[in-house]
């Protein structure tokens, strides 16, 4: 860019302000496919909804443009408007292919993606949208000849765009203030959808609240187990993967996705839901002692969780993970990372759950002393590429959906590769009793398996995760949870099978399981504890 001299003919090219507002009209005009299918669902297309609709429009390149001239100075304007060009041509893909949003939570999962899961996302498809939305719109504003003017007259003529713009947004508001109100009040969906506003406000979100993270509280310091509890116990917690309650035959599903399970003295709760709908919300929420209305990721950044309660009581605690991490739960106890060959023993195409129970009798028979509770973090159902979830032997339901856009594939094809995956998540789970099974002479055993959130397969043409709570489809909600005692647990299953339907939830988790350990602490709180419900059509006690 070059500086115009006094009296020197002015140098051809575009102004910076000018390039600004063009970047931003392209944006809203080209990346915002979802946005406004979501829009029109709301308010159809017709002579009356029309100058509202052009409204709507307008104010979202008002609000681009803004923000492309408040943050694009001189050296930091074609940087600024080349990152925003080339990140909303990927959340575009996203949004207009599984239909999802670009929050918080779906950035925080995004940052804690591997590079695996990653690759499972790429496809044509979103190479094309990079290429047309992002990088070509980007080589243009690299080449642009962009007049650098003297900063007073640059500062002059931003604010004058800036001024124009600001005055419009509260003129359109009032000539439409009627319909604005119900749009911010009972349409945030809707909002969210809207591309790149959406994903730089949740960027600056997320900035902000992990600049703000504390130093962590205790809870429960006054843990302990009794001194008459001599027996020792050994729990194994699986957190799944992306599955949902519906798609277990335990619960009546037409396929047989739980041969095995079948076999085993099993009770599934057929009415469990998850504290969210991505593994990032959701884990550390499990986790927390806060309940799904008080829980916030703040908190649990800045508190203790389940794993140090019981690491307070003296209990032996192992997380393993096959999946992402642990989304910040087991920072405080020991961690292993299965996802690598050098770690996994049962690697193909991709790690396996299965592999990691290699090992785990040796850890079990070198802990000589004090109850034991590990963790096993499955990959289980993650999609897209629920094909590759699973080896080739359990693929038993076909036409399967070998593709990442799932959009291309039938309803039917997505729904046998998910069913295999959680047919493959049966065999685990098996071979997790097994363990359980060979080691109940010594201990007394128990399994707990509980899913973190759903998964849209499709319906309503929603796909995956993420999606905000109070929007969310039960799909992504409903999730499955089975439990498994060993004969020394001292459970009344049948009195268990009796309040299996009803409604329960991760809030549950944290209590049930202090229960389980038989851990005294004042945060325990017997009316969440699962296996202490105090029903009229069950008496469950331990």
């Amino acid at each position: 860019m070059r500086r115009t001299k006094p009296g020197e003919k002015a140098f051809p090219g575009l102004t910076a302000p000018l390039l600004a507002i063009l970047v931003a009209f392209f944006l809203v005009v080209s990346g915002n496919y979802a946005f406004y299918r979501s829009l029109l669902a709301v308010y159809p297309l017709a002579w009356r909804s029309a100058p509202f609709l052009a409204s709507v429009s307008f104010v979202l390149f008002c609000l681009t443009a803004l923000f492309l001239l408040a943050f694009g100075w001189r050296r930091t304007l074609k940087p600024l408007l080349i990152l925003v060009l080339l990140v909303s041509s990927v959340t575009s893909y996203f949004m207009n292919t599984y239909n999802v949003v670009i929050d918080v939570q779906m950035l925080r999962n995004v940052l804690q993606t591997d590079p695996a899961e990653t690759m499972d996302l790429l496809s044509p498809r979103m190479a094309g949208y990079f290429l047309f939305l992002g990088l070509l719109p980007a080589a243009w504003v690299t080449r642009a000849r962009v007049r650098l003017r003297p900063w007073n007259i640059e500062a002059r003529s931003r604010l004058k765009y800036a001024a124009a713009l600001l005055l419009a947004l509260p003129a359109v508001a009032i000539a439409f203030s009627g319909n604005y109100y119900s749009f911010l009040r009972e349409h945030k969906l809707v909002r969210s959808y809207a591309n790149p506003a959406a994903w730089i406000f949740s960027t600056g979100r997320l900035a902000f609240g992990s600049a703000k993270a504390k130093a962590v509280r205790p809870v429960g310091e006054d843990a302990a187990i009794p001194a008459t509890d001599t027996d020792r116990e050994l729990i194994i917690l699986v957190v799944g993967e992306a599955v949902r309650a519906d798609k277990l035959s335990l619960n009546g599903y037409a396929k047989e996705t739980n041969p095995l399970l079948a076999r085993e003295d099993v009770v599934s709760f057929t009415s469990f839901y998850s504290c969210g709908t991505t593994t990032s919300f959701s884990v550390p929420c499990m986790f927390s002692v806060f309940g799904r209305k008080d829980y916030s990721e703040g908190k649990a950044r800045e508190t203790e969780n389940l794993l140090d309660v019981l690491r307070h009581a003296g209990v032996n605690v192992l997380w393993r993970d096959n999946n992402s991490n642990s989304k910040g739960v087991a920072e405080r106890v020991t961690y292993e990372d299965y996802k690598s060959p050098g770690k996994n023993p049962l690697c193909d195409t991709e790690c396996r759950d299965e592999g990691m129970l290699g090992g785990l009798q040796d850890y079990i028979d070198r802990t000589e002393a004090g109850d034991i509770f590990i963790v096993l973090h499955q990959m289980g159902n993650h999609g897209p590429a629920y094909y590759k979830r699973y080896p080739g032997r359990f693929e038993r339901f076909a036409p399967v959906c070998r593709s990442n856009q799932l959009e291309q594939c039938t309803g039917e094809e997505i729904e046998n590769a998910y069913a295999n995956a959680v047919l493959y998540t049966d065999y685990f789970l098996s071979r997790v009793i097994g363990l359980l099974k060979a080691n109940s002479k010594d201990f007394h055993t128990a399994m707990v398996y509980v899913s973190d959130h759903g998964e849209s397969l499709g319906e309503n043409r929603v796909y995956l995760h993420g999606l905000p709570y109070f929007v969310a489809p039960d799909e992504q909600k409903h999730v499955a949870a089975v439990m498994w005692f060993g004969d020394s647990f001292g459970v009344d299953r049948k009195a268990l099978r009796a309040i299996s339907g009803l409604r329960f939830s991760h809030d549950n988790l944290f209590h049930t399981v202090l229960g389980m350990m038989e851990i005294r602490t004042a945060v325990y709180k017997k009316d969440l504890d699962i296996l202490n419900f105090d029903r009229s059509l069950a008496g469950v006690r331990r």
